[in-house]
């Protein structure tokens, strides 16, 4: 009747593991996408400038020929 079992501790450090690494991705995933959003934002601002201050040159030239 008095049945008591000795806990195996190797199925609680397999389930820590597998945690700790899920974790782990999650955050290399969440800071590669955070960062990739951060160089799409600069970089679009950089071509919008750079296409913006080329475009006036050539309007105020076709302005100034008529």
């Amino acid at each position: 009747m008095n049945d008591t079992r000795k806990k195996n501790p190797t199925f609680g450090v397999g389930v820590l593991i597998v945690v700790v690494v899920l974790i782990v991705i999650g955050t290399v995933l969440f800071n590669a996408l955070r960062s990739k959003r951060e160089y799409d934002e600069t970089v679009g601002a950089q071509a919008t400038s750079t296409a913006a201050s080329a475009a006036t040159p050539a309007a105020s030239a076709a302005s100034a020929a008529q």
